[in-house]
């Protein structure tokens, strides 16, 4: 029989051989068969901190090594997660085994029926328990004839402690990108996670800038309950941030009912392509508003939104040590005018003379506006199509 001492130590040490939490977990898996261990499968659920996500799931298998998966929110309410064997080592925080060799094992569990029919012999779920005391769970099978020895199992239960302390540090990583993401954006997020956190750092940048607006807001506001007036914003957002997203965008910030985001100008020659991809999320946007159901009054949704692009200072602004990661500057100023401009025009799409310019065909003149902060009168432009 094979030390199982190595392993324990490479965990100890970080297993920083592993890149990501699945190379560690299909590293683990083959050093603990070298180490005479004979598994076929393994699991480890870690739950996280997301708005969407309850926890991810990586699943190594000896035939097909590691798969992914997440889990939403709404898994906790099927019956298939109540009834499962994570559920009962969340709430017992204690080991579950199942000799599934011994026709007498009680099959309490659905996923060991669909274990022993594949051939498993033995499965076992061990919390791995975080220093804040938060449980997730990590699986063993084999199928080796009766199952695991008690040498192979007491083996099993001395990598339970190394391998909580490898996921608790990968699993508080992905937890500072995910909300990082999530309350400012992956572009911004992947410069803070990269150091860029004192007070003033900031770096021009070209790039197209979008700037919406609800159209009512405020007398809603005035007439809606609390939760519905949530509501109402929450299904109008999610008409513009997922498609700014997938437009290669980036939501820097929420004001009320307006939106600000951003879709940077790597290089001069991308310009074009830039407000084309721009221009295309904001049809998006209206087409996605336009499905929207009407309020009580039988009133649609309406916004304004404004479409510029110029020079942006990007980067943190605050007092002390509460931050905003956002960008400033004249350009995104005269957005925030020509909203207002599309307003009075009673369009909803409207356009810079700058932006309009790369896209011609688009957008058709409506006239000069003088606004405030800018000496010199701006040419609005609303789309073509009306």
């Amino acid at each position: 029989m094979t030390d199982i001492r190595p392993v324990v130590e490479w965990l100890a040490d970080g297993a920083r051989s592993g890149a990501r939490s699945e190379d560690v977990l299909a590293e683990l898996c083959l050093r603990m068969v070298g180490c005479g261990i004979p598994l076929w499968r393994a699991a480890v659920f870690v739950t996280t901190l997301h708005p969407d996500v309850l926890g991810r799931r990586f699943l190594w298998q000896a035939e097909t090594g590691v798969t992914t998966s997440d889990a939403l929110f709404s898994l906790r309410e099927t019956d298939d997660f109540r009834q499962s064997p994570f559920t009962t080592v969340y709430a017992t925080r204690e080991i579950l085994r199942r000799p599934l060799a011994d026709p007498a094992c009680p099959i309490d569990f659905d996923v060991l029926r669909d274990l022993r029919a594949h051939g498993a012999t033995d499965y076992a779920a061990f919390p791995l328990t975080f220093t804040d005391g938060t449980i997730h769970v990590a699986t063993w099978s084999t199928r080796q004839p009766g199952g695991f020895t008690p040498r192979q199992f007491a083996d099993l239960q001395a990598v339970i402690a190394p391998l909580a302390r490898v996921a608790e540090i990968r699993a508080l990583r992905r937890t500072a990108g995910n909300l990082i993401d999530t309350y400012v954006g992956h572009q911004a997020g992947e410069r803070i996670l990269a150091g860029n956190i004192r007070r003033g750092y900031v770096e021009a940048i070209r790039a197209a800038i979008w700037l919406s607006d609800m159209r009512g807001f405020t007398a809603q506001s005035e007439r809606l309950p609390p939760q519905e007036l949530i509501d109402l914003l929450n299904r109008y957002f999610g008409c513009q941030v997922p498609a700014i997203l997938d437009h290669g965008g980036e939501v820097l910030k929420f004001m009320g009912d307006g939106l600000l985001a951003i879709f940077p100008i790597g290089a001069a020659d991308e310009a074009k392509a830039v407000c084309t991809r721009a221009l295309a999320c904001a049809r998006e946007f209206r087409a996605r508003v336009a499905e929207l159901p009407r309020d009580a009054d039988g009133a649609a949704t309406r916004f304004g939104l404004a479409l510029h692009v110029g020079e942006v200072m990007y980067g943190n602004i605050g007092g002390g040590n509460r931050l905003d990661f956002t960008c400033i500057g004249p350009a995104v100023n005269l957005a925030a005018r020509l909203e207002k401009v599309a307003a009075k025009l009673g369009e909803a799409i409207v356009a810079s003379a700058d932006f309009a310019a790369y896209l011609p065909h688009e957008f058709a003149r409506r006239g000069e506006f003088a606004v405030a902060g800018f000496a010199a009168p701006q040419t609005a432009f609303g789309l073509a199509d009306g």
